[in-house]
């Protein structure tokens, strides 16, 4: 009897040995009622005793041994997928899940050859049904993933989200000591708790606008016209209250006036200063020029130090990502998000944002398209 044929008679007894080792994948299956572990097992089968009974050219052969035969973008979900978010859910692992599928491997394999119901086809069906398993396979890790990956994203930016009103609460509270000027040490104190607060926002604010980017929702922006020689101007003096022992110049050449986000402008140009600070000569400045390009005003911020090896410039605008130095540096408290979050701003605004690193100095480079502004 063909494979194929051979799955189809014995199915209930197949899906009942699949459900018997679901019921061993603890904790998740503590409570799981027999149709919840069996779930999309015979639609599964299904699918791969048809496809093994489909015909197969060499070069298909050839493509789906290579993992090419993937299902079409905008295919309807396949019943491997769907067992996957279900799976996923349900509070089962990846690893767990796969195990799923060798256990369903060899209980076929075996009821097939104790049976003796194998032909002279034999050897093929059985490479048609491993290739048929490990595209079922590949298609529940991937959702697997998908969903593992969303659910996490998700909590991060509820939590973020969450704990913002309690800390707000905190430097509120910390901001009425210090105009109590109940003593030195009290408000001496309470301005740590600001500085705390201040930097556990700026965590918090990193962690939200990344899991909204990764959620695929972007950057949010609120465009306005904006001066940004008067913005910028302003971050920087501030940025200087913090690090008094820094030089921070800033050059401002022609009309800066555009519609954009403000705060995420001040928000971009302060994170690219911060790597400047961190990452570049503690003995020199850190320059910052604004150019207006006609339709385009270029921000740059510039350091001298070390050059930024070329496999780093690769990756330095990805998220969790930090410089080679940064072990060690008890005064890092980033995330690594600085970065990702600056070229996500950019992005939301239509712009582009570049590196360049020599042994004369680093610049990182963004070009603001101006928007709608009139004059």
């Amino acid at each position: 009897m063909r494979l194929a044929n051979f799955i189809l008679d014995r199915m209930e007894v197949i899906v009942a040995r699949w459900e018997a080792f679901a019921s061993t994948l603890l904790p998740a299956a503590t409570d799981m009622r027999s149709l919840a572990l069996r779930d999309h097992a015979q639609q599964i089968l299904e699918a791969v005793t048809k496809d093994i009974s489909t015909p197969q050219t060499r070069t298909e052969q050839v493509e789906r041994s290579e993992g090419h035969m993937s299902p079409p973008p905008g295919a309807p979900e396949t019943a491997a997928q769907a067992h996957a978010l279900l799976r996923a859910r349900s509070g089962f692992d990846i690893n767990q899940m796969v195990a799923e599928y060798r256990a369903l491997r060899a209980s076929v394999l075996r009821l097939w050859m104790d049976e003796g119901a194998h032909d002279s086809h034999h050897e093929d069906d059985m490479v048609r049904f491993n290739e048929a398993i490990d595209q079922a396979v590949a298609e529940s890790v991937d959702f697997f993933s998908m969903q593992v990956d969303l659910a996490r994203n998700l909590f991060l930016g509820m939590l973020g989200h969450d704990m913002r009103s309690p800390l707000q609460t905190i430097q509120i509270t910390a901001s009425y000591l210090v105009t109590l000027n109940a003593g030195e040490k009290v408000s001496g104190a309470a301005s740590r708790l600001i500085r705390s607060g201040a930097r556990m926002q700026a965590l918090l604010d990193d962690m939200v606008d990344f899991n909204r980017s990764r959620l695929g929702l972007g950057i949010n922006i609120a465009p306005s016209n904006v001066d940004l020689a008067q913005l910028f101007a302003d971050s920087l003096d501030q940025l200087r209250v913090v690090y008094p022992d820094r030089q921070i110049d800033l050059d401002v050449v022609g009309d800066c006036m555009g519609v954009w986000d403000g705060r995420r402008l001040q928000q971009l140009l302060g994170n690219l200063v911060l790597n400047a600070i961190k990452y570049g000569a503690q003995d020199a400045p850190v320059n910052v020029t604004v150019t207006d390009e006609a339709a385009d005003v270029l921000l740059e911020v510039k350091n001298t130090g070390t050059a930024i090896e070329r496999s780093t410039l690769d990756l330095i605008f990805d998220p969790l990502q930090r410089g080679p130095n940064h072990q060690g540096n008890t005064t890092d408290s980033s995330l690594g998000l600085g970065l990702y979050i600056a070229r996500e701003i950019a992005r939301a605004h239509r712009g582009e944002i570049d590196v360049r690193s020599d042994a004369a100095e680093t610049v990182f480079s963004v070009k603001l398209p101006r928007g709608d502004y009139r004059a």
